[in-house]
């Protein structure tokens, strides 16, 4: 590990395969990048291709600086990468990941209504959060649920998700062609194209429902660590 004076306005220290360097904001642009100069000749052929953390304690409004900074750094002394530290998470937030990580779910008492098997026409099912079904549904029958709807299977029936007026629900089937979509209160015919068996999920978008390929546009791409619903 590299450490350097901590009074410098620069200080750098290895960390797994690259290297974190913490400013100091207040000082002016120009004398950062001197002091970068002199920590990064000890570092020679080292730092080519090598990860960069710029830290600035959290300083707000150094935006400009920062991006500066991380152009230097990549042009003169052709570092791979320049990132900022990832940002803490609040304390109720840490605190629902712990409890998450520590107890599991082995307990947890859902509301979330999961099914395996076929569901047949002339059957309907509801819930008041989300539904999970691991199978297909048939045309004739009808699921209604207060979150979202997952089909493992072919979906063929009528559903509506975000039941009654919640529009960030999904619609998700691994063959997706119901005769009827509804999520909260806006409801679309079903899908009228050549059928295709690939998973594909209906969401809102603008003032209607569009209906989208699951592996180009994955809708769970952007959740955090799990939570108990």
């Amino acid at each position: 590990m590299i450490n350097f004076d901590n009074t410098a306005p620069v200080k750098l220290k290895g960390v797994g395969d690259g290297f974190w360097i913490t400013l100091d904001p207040s000082c002016p642009e120009e004398d950062l990048k001197s002091e970068i100069d002199i920590v990064f000749k000890n570092l020679k052929h080292l730092a080519i291709n090598a990860s960069v953390v710029i830290d600035v304690g959290g300083a707000k409004g150094h935006d400009d600086l920062i991006e500066n900074i991380k152009l230097y750094l990549k042009t003169k002394f052709e570092v791979a990468k320049v990132t900022l530290p990832t940002e803490k998470r609040s304390i109720p937030t840490e605190r629902i990941r712990q409890r998450d990580l520590s107890k599991g779910w082995n307990h947890h008492k859902s509301d979330v209504l999961m099914l395996r098997g076929r569901v047949r026409s002339g059957q309907k099912i509801e819930s008041k959060r989300h539904v999970v079904i691991t199978g297909d549904v048939n045309p004739g029958s009808e699921i209604s649920a207060g979150g979202d709807i997952i089909i493992l299977g072919r979906l063929a029936g009528k559903v509506h998700a975000g039941y009654p007026n919640d529009e960030t629900a999904i619609i998700f089937a691994l063959e997706f062609k119901p005769t009827l979509v509804k999520i909260g209160e806006i409801a679309a015919a079903g899908i009228d194209e050549e059928f295709s068996a690939k998973p594909e999920y209906a969401c809102i978008e603008g003032d209607g429902i569009v209906v989208k390929d699951y592996i180009k546009a994955n809708p769970f791409r952007k959740l955090p660590w799990p939570e108990a619903i």
